[in-house]
């Protein structure tokens, strides 16, 4: 029933023919979450990771991390699960501080019959904090992955996370997925607008490489989606109607300006910087190949803090210097890709 209520979705989205109600259709989610964090208690040469080690001022301790690994193994465990039947095929991931950490994830009971496998490389940020990709290998066939560096010429000494470009075939066709988390908040806006023009930079490049490719950006922006660097400088559209060919359709727009609703709050207003944008050719009414047709915020409750100074906002690990024992302060983002079964 649940995939039947997705199939009519999709079917109302892509402008399908009467005919198409007798097709059959596979289903594909992806996902994207911020991690708020995942350390694990050893210190990282070179690294500013000293608030997350036993002595720190979190005392980050054994029972803390695995308490960590337990609760984001179970939201992602959940991912897509009530449609979908599954998880999904891929789910990137910000936040993550090494390879230890996400081998540690993939271990989680809540998650190891999942059978991911994942993409990482070891990032300048000077926290030490990363981007992943977890992926389906039975699904999602990668051929290619890098990580390209962000490049600002008007800061040099303040090193962050790249981009991680990972290529693959879904469903028998090329996709690539480019993971991001942009410069925070306690930098300017140009920092993200610099972001956002050199991800077109690689979303256009790689058209150019292959027109046909799919291309999915996903990642904590740290801007809305109106914001310019995801508005202008990417060049992500509010409306399916405003994508040209080889642009791209950001789905939150709407979410947020109208629904009112994000993936974090601060002072009490949500913010949606989680965002995944995709690509014109993932857009349009040819079933044969894979569309895009749903987006979803995922928010459960026990996700949510129910009281306190935080009620109603993403219940996260750390309330100031008191551990909350909870997920993250941001909640996960999917979307749902469809193809017709010849």
């Amino acid at each position: 029933m649940k995939k039947l209520q997705i199939l009519f979705i999709c079917l109302f989205v892509l402008s399908l023919s009467g005919r198409a109600q007798e097709k059959k259709f596979d289903f594909y989610s992806i996902a994207f979450y911020n991690q708020e964090n995942l350390f694990d208690t050893i210190h990282d040469s070179g690294k500013n990771d000293y608030e997350y080690l036993p002595d720190g001022k979190n005392n980050w301790d054994t029972k803390k991390y695995t308490s960590k690994l337990k609760n984001m193994a179970e939201v992602i465990s959940q991912l897509s699960k009530d449609k979908l039947g599954t998880t999904p095929v891929a789910v990137g991931l910000a936040e993550v501080e090494n390879k230890r950490v996400l081998e540690d994830l993939l271990k989680e009971p809540a998650l190891a019959p999942s059978g991911y496998q994942f993409i990482h490389y070891e990032g300048p940020d000077e926290r030490g904090i990363d981007c992943a990709l977890l992926y389906k290998p039975d699904q999602f066939k990668v051929t290619a992955s890098k990580l390209v560096p962000y490049v600002n010429a008007e800061d040099t000494v303040h090193k962050t996370r790249g981009f991680l470009v990972v290529s693959g075939l879904l469903a028998g066709e090329k996709l690539t997925i480019i993971v991001n988390h942009w410069p925070s908040r306690g930098a300017d806006a140009p920092a993200r607008i610099i972001a956002g023009k050199q991800v077109r930079v690689l979303k256009d490049s790689l058209l150019k490489e292959d027109a046909n490719s799919k291309i999915i950006i996903m990642g904590d922006m740290n801007d809305d989606p109106m914001d310019e660097s995801m508005s202008q400088a990417l060049g992500a559209k509010k409306e399916i109607s405003e994508v040209e060919e080889g642009g791209l359709y950001n789905p939150w727009w709407n979410t947020l300006a109208e629904k009112k609703i994000g993936t974090l709050t601060y002072r009490g207003k949500w913010n949606l910087f989680d965002q995944i944008v995709v690509s014109s050719n993932l857009l349009g009414n040819d079933a044969s190949t894979l569309k895009f047709c749903k987006h979803e915020i995922f928010a459960r409750d026990f996700m949510i803090q129910q009281s306190g100074d935080y009620k109603g906002s993403p219940k996260r690990t750390f309330g100031g210097r008191i551990w909350l024992n909870g997920y993250s302060d941001h909640l996960p983002t999917i979307i749902y890709l469809a193809k017709a079964v010849k």
